[in-house]
């Protein structure tokens, strides 16, 4: 997956990194630092990308010849001046290293979930000829906070559906299906679509974002696919027959997809007119047909409030085929029949729409969900507030406990000395000052001197990261939510 314009690992910094080199402390041999979440919008994360990154830029022999020479060439035109890119430490690294990195990489396993304001990885360097490394790579390290923080929306998304499921229906393998990915076209970039199609997959097995299946299986040992879809229609298949034969274009969907799972657009009108007049009349006989074939068929309107139309979709649908009262005493669709919304969809409104038509009786089984840009494009790295920072140094052989302390926020005051991440009775703790069990310590080394020491599976961050009875209140959550 080479992706984009860069391709040497000495261009992944900010530009002023490239003079920290002599900004450090004469005599100093080690450089320690930490990256974590501060806080933010959500009380946990779901710590996943940091193996893509690493994979995809670290790992092996990355500085050569050619790397210094363009880097030289373009930080020398940057600062209109040579001497300031730091020649003789790459040189350094390529003639006693072989192009390795001398770093040392430790982090919480891919798919943990823990809480906010926890180490989640640290970084060091292990040539203490050049200590200026680890805060070199903190720019290209940091971009972990994009895939953690789709992970942990994705999987707060997760639990809202979770809640309604066990509330209205007994299928809760079904929530894993129930979330559609969207959002390819609503990103960025072609790279940022396969790192948050990826993440998303964590939580939820059903994406049209097919480049996040690409991505895993490059760098997360996928066999398969990560996310499911099917034929669905857009506006564009549906208008191109014209409004007077929006039936035929329905009926060739299905038609040519009978027994397959099929989703049609319904909104290009009139909703009401083609959920009930279209599929509850002129094309019931054909829906029945498919749902005998064993097809499924979700109905989506695209347009209008969604808490109303949903349900107001479902009424429509129940009088013209019929519902089931399930075990827990809701209304269902027949098994082959379903309304999927998909404009307007992030976790807050999924708990608005599932609250509504479990309060007039229906349930949670008979609705599926669609997401773009709430997914994978709505969020920043002030979200969940992640920062990189330096907390231990060795200067003229002298350990030192690095930290900042702002006067004017104390939220961003960093932590100190070498740090260790253990649990006990459940609790996550991060431990400072080097005071931590090396025994306990739940930090992996991932990375060293160039080479990946751990390999991880996709389907095994999928299981660290399942829902668990020990998870929070989401209710309370949305609850408490500024």
């Amino acid at each position: 997956m080479d992706i984009g314009p860069v391709n040497n690992v000495i261009l992944l910094a900010d530009c002023y990194k490239v003079t920290h080199y002599d900004q450090y402390p004469p005599g100093t041999t080690v450089i320690y630092s930490y990256f974590e979440s501060r806080g933010g919008k959500f009380p946990y994360t779901c710590f996943f990308g940091l193996q893509y990154i690493i994979k995809r830029w670290l790992a092996g022999p990355v500085v050569t010849r050619e790397a210094i020479q363009e880097a030289k060439e373009i930080y020398s035109g940057i600062y209109a001046e040579e001497g300031v890119f730091n020649e003789e430490g790459w040189n350094h690294i390529l003639e006693h290293h072989g192009g390795r990195l001398p770093l040392r990489i430790k982090a919480v396993p891919e798919g943990t979930i823990l809480p906010t304001r926890n180490v989640l990885f640290t970084v060091e360097n292990t040539d203490p000829a050049v200590p200026w490394i680890t805060n070199f790579f903190e720019t290209v390290l940091v971009q972990t906070w994009y895939p953690t923080t789709v992970a942990t929306s994705s999987r707060i998304h997760k639990q809202v559906l979770h809640h309604y499921a066990s509330l209205s229906h007994t299928n809760l393998h079904a929530v894993d299906y129930s979330l559609h990915d969207c959002g390819y076209r609503g990103v960025s970039s072609v790279e940022t679509a396969a790192i948050g199609g990826a993440a998303n997959m964590i939580s939820f097995k059903t994406s049209d974002t097919v480049a996040g299946t690409c991505l895993l299986r490059k760098y997360y040992n996928l066999k398969t696919v990560g996310g499911q879809s099917g034929p669905f229609s857009e506006h564009s298949t549906v208008t191109s027959w014209g409004r007077q034969r929006e039936a035929d274009a329905h009926k060739h969907l299905i038609t040519n997809n009978l027994g397959r799972r099929v989703g049609c657009v319904v909104d290009s009108y009139n909703v009401w007119e083609c959920c009930h007049d279209i599929f509850g009349v002129q094309l019931k006989d054909l829906v029945l047909e498919h749902g005998r074939k064993g097809g499924f068929l979700a109905l989506r309107p695209d347009s209008g409030n969604p808490t109303e139309v949903v349900l107001k979709c479902l009424e429509i649908l129940g009088q013209q085929f019929g519902t089931e009262t399930n075990s827990k005493g809701y209304r269902t669709l027949p098994p082959y029949l379903m309304v999927c919304q998909a404009d307007g969809v992030n976790y807050r409104s999924l708990a608005s729409i599932l609250e509504t038509i479990t309060s007039h009786g229906w349930s949670a089984a008979s609705v599926g969900f669609g997401a773009g840009a709430s997914l994978l494009q709505r969020m920043d790295r002030d979200t969940m507030k992640f920062a990189y920072k330096c907390s231990f140094a060795v200067v003229d052989g002298e350990e030192v406990e690095v930290y900042k302390e702002p006067i004017t926020d104390s939220g961003k005051t960093s932590k100190r000395g070498r740090l260790s991440l253990q649990r006990e009775n459940g609790v996550y703790t991060t431990i400072q000052h080097g005071q931590g069990d090396p025994e306990k310590d739940l930090l992996v080394p991932v990375f060293e001197n160039g080479k990946l020491l751990v390999d991880y599976t996709f389907e095994e961050i999928r299981q660290r990261a399942e829902l668990t009875e020990n998870d929070i209140d989401i209710l309370k959550f949305l609850a408490e939510e500024k």
